[in-house]
């Protein structure tokens, strides 16, 4: 398997947790907690993943670029 398709992998992982993360915190319950940690936490938890994810996006883009120019095997 290529390393762009397993770093896409990745994104897509690291996305849907983010969101799913996201969606928790939102319509949890009004406890503030959720999965144990406080909404706060857990909002910049998801935000975090989904900047990972955003930067995974780019690098997979990136290195399809150099594997269709020949520059990465």
């Amino acid at each position: 398997m290529k390393l762009s398709k397993l770093m896409h992998i990745g994104s897509v992982a690291a996305g849907l947790t983010g969101v799913v993360t996201f969606v928790f915190t939102i319509i949890g319950s009004a406890d503030n907690l959720v999965f144990g940690i406080t909404k706060v936490d857990a909002l910049l938890c998801s935000g975090i993943l989904l900047l990972i994810a955003i930067w995974l996006a780019i690098g997979t883009i990136h290195h399809i670029i150099l594997e269709r120019h020949g520059e990465i095997l």
